[in-house]
């Protein structure tokens, strides 16, 4: 099955089966960091959108704890950077109307969350198409700080993703029922 039929049966798919009620449990995915002695305290995060998994109880959670959260912003090249947010900061709607900061105040995260249409059993993401993270991941493969953790409803999980050069790999996936490695 090609991108373009998957991105579309799941994106339909997720939007049949959204709930607002369905979360990842913000203790969990603290233990979760723990556990794997992920010890990073900048984290960029996404604002969700188009019924993907909404993360804002952890980016809360991990707020209070003292982690320094960032949002993906799109630039006019086409690129992605992160840059500094808190629940108390203002948004602006980019061109897909996506939330995203207002701040100007460019941050590097360590730890990424990230959001996806599908992934697979060998953590490779299926994303929107426009490539926004893999590029940003492949500025920065070298740098072994990186953890990069897809976000999404269990139901996203199909048994394997058409892939190619430009694609990243995952290192977890989390959804609302497990954490996948």
């Amino acid at each position: 099955m090609k991108k373009s039929d998957i991105r579309k049966k799941i994106i339909f798919l997720r939007k049949k089966k959204f709930s607002n009620f369905c979360s990842i449990d913000e203790k969990k995915f603290l233990k979760f960091l723990e556990k794997k002695k992920i010890s990073s305290r900048k984290i960029g995060g996404y604002y969700s959108f188009n019924y993907e998994l909404d993360i804002l109880n952890i980016l809360e959670l991990l707020t209070k704890k003292k982690y320094q959260i960032s949002l993906p912003s799109i630039s006019k090249n086409n690129t992605m950077n992160f840059f500094t947010w808190s629940t108390n900061d203002p948004l602006k709607i980019n061109k897909y109307g996506i939330p995203e900061p207002v701040s100007k105040k460019k941050v590097f995260p360590e730890v990424l969350l990230i959001p996806l249409v599908a992934f697979d059993d060998q953590l490779n993401r299926l994303g929107y198409g426009g490539g926004y993270y893999d590029r940003y991941i492949a500025r920065f493969l070298d740098d072994d700080k990186i953890v990069k953790i897809g976000i999404g409803f269990s139901f996203q999980k199909v048994k394997s993703l058409p892939i190619n050069k430009y694609d990243k790999k995952l290192d977890y996936v989390i959804t609302e029922k497990n954490f996948f490695e």
